[in-house]
């Protein structure tokens, strides 16, 4: 079974090595608008006085995120130079999407996020956004989405096909996603 996380959430989790040393908190989380997933998270000292790191972890050295904690192989997983997480945040559409409105290919516009939805375990994954709706007068609603068309900091633009697809809680959301899936492959035929 898979759990859910906003991410939010994982803000303050504790980056922990296999062996069981915490390393850091997670501070703030960088997207990656290409994949339309999460490209690293930049990082907080361990400790009540401790501030930023000048460190980060990249998203492809996460060995698993959990509801608890983020867990590294050990601490070589993390990067000494800040010039990976620059790069992230200066890309367009790197960086926080979250405020940004989110339209359809057609211009329908299916409100703005207010968080992303990471499927946690070995292989963690965006699975979709909570959204402030504004075809459901401002109620928030989960939104699946697999491939984003185009992300920036202000717009990310998905398929038609997500406006049918939305689910009225996190629980909701992975069946929305599968139909989403499903409807996809059956297009491509």
């Amino acid at each position: 079974m898979s759990t859910y996380l906003r991410a939010r959430e994982i803000s303050k989790k504790p980056v922990v090595t296999l062996g069981g040393e915490d390393v850091a908190d997670v501070k703030d989380i960088v997207f990656d608008p290409v994949k339309g997933g999460i490209s690293c998270f930049t990082l907080n000292g361990r400790g009540l006085f401790a501030g930023p790191l000048k460190r980060a972890l990249v998203w492809k050295k996460v060995h698993a995120l959990g509801p608890d904690a983020v867990m590294i192989r050990d601490e070589t997983a993390l990067e000494d130079d800040e010039e990976t997480v620059r790069e992230q945040l200066d890309a367009p559409g790197g960086g926080n999407v979250l405020g940004a409105r989110v339209l359809t290919e057609q211009g329908t516009s299916l409100g703005t996020v207010t968080d992303v939805i990471i499927e946690t375990g070995r292989t963690p994954k965006v699975i979709g956004y909570e959204v402030d709706s504004a075809a459901e007068g401002g109620r928030r609603v989960f939104l699946p989405v697999i491939r984003p068309k185009s992300v920036s900091g202000e717009m990310i633009v998905v398929s038609d096909d997500c406006a049918d697809f939305t689910a009225g809680d996190l629980a909701g959301l992975a069946a929305a996603a599968e139909g989403l899936r499903r409807r996809s492959r059956e297009e491509e035929r």
